[in-house]
């Protein structure tokens, strides 16, 4: 088990170049499946004056309280700090994303409160063939596909690369019995059928699934800096308006440059892929077009400036 020992510290150590010669906190947000206990012990076989763990207890299953505790008593046997986080209020609506957002929120606080520098999490390469997948199927452009970054502000994921079924050996090798959430088996997730429909597939190396969104991801950073750099050459801005200079760039170039003038004009503007679309043939064809408090203006050099307030 080596390997996925020096594998993690590999990852750590790209990811936060010199964390092991820093005084720095890594916070670990470990729930008690494999996939966040193997972020655990790993974490405190490479690093083990430098971790903190936090289990949220979202408080929607009768299970979770032992679960957390269970999380507890294995910190506890190797002298990790630990801390169980609840929130609050009931969470409602969106069971799924309203869970997310609360657990950031509460491990964002325990952050600050512990002076952490930095939160590990357990994604691993099934999540990320998932996300892809998922994305796919719902039209996302190169900004979506670039799926789970391995890192992203003070997130780090250095379990990216490593499959489920590795990291679940290498928590059995532990002798530690991790917990079977059962959410990860009701198929009215979209994430649970994708992950039984990839079930059924054999013989592929879940792990370049992190390869492709990698490289994704470094597509999506040369188009933003290439975007960056056109817009400061291209876009003329008065107050809170603004002019395209030139509009014959390939199409995703344009549509970039676009939207970076919308929110010159109004930085609250989020138009979707169809409804920016609409925007870009109208203005080709010279046509005026208004979107929310903002008039597009496609003859000559494109335009964009707040539209006229109407007369009651």
């Amino acid at each position: 088990m080596n390997g996925i020992v020096d594998h993690f510290h590999g990852a750590v150590e790209k990811l936060i170049p010199g964390f092991a010669n820093t005084e720095e906190k890594l916070g670990l947000a470990v729930s008690g499946g494999p996939d966040s206990l193997a972020l655990l012990l790993l974490a405190h076989e490479n690093h083990p004056t430098q971790i903190a763990a936090a289990t949220v207890d979202h408080g929607l299953r009768r299970e979770a309280k032992d679960e957390a505790e269970m999380v507890a008593d294995v910190c506890a046997r190797r002298n990790i700090p630990h801390i169980i986080l609840k929130p609050s209020i009931p969470i409602r609506g969106n069971i799924q994303s309203e869970a997310r957002k609360v657990r950031y929120n509460l491990l964002q606080s325990w952050m600050e409160k512990e002076q952490i520098s930095w939160l590990a999490t357990a994604h691993h390469a099934d999540d990320q063939l998932e996300t892809l997948i998922m994305r796919v199927l719902r039209g996302s452009g190169i900004d979506g596909m670039s799926a789970i970054r391995a890192k992203r502000g003070y997130v780090i994921r250095p379990l990216l690369h490593l499959s489920k079924m590795e990291l679940e050996e290498y928590v059995r090798s532990q002798g530690i019995t991790a917990v079977d959430d059962p959410s990860n088996h009701d198929q009215s997730f979209d994430r649970v059928r994708v992950r039984k429909a990839l079930s059924q597939l054999d013989g592929f190396n879940v792990g370049l699934a992190s390869q492709s969104a990698a490289a994704l991801d470094d597509a999506r950073e040369a188009i933003a800096w290439m975007v960056e750099n056109l817009a400061s050459e291209n876009i003329e801005r008065d107050g809170d308006c603004c002019r395209l200079k030139a509009n014959d760039f390939p199409h995703e170039i344009l549509r970039r440059l676009v939207l970076k003038c919308l929110h010159i004009c109004d930085p609250a503007l989020s138009p979707r892929g169809p409804q920016l679309e609409r925007i870009i043939v109208a203005m080709r064809h010279g046509e005026t077009v208004t979107i929310g408090n903002t008039l597009c203006n496609g003859r000559g050099m494109w335009s964009f400036e707040p539209a006229p307030k109407r007369r009651k």
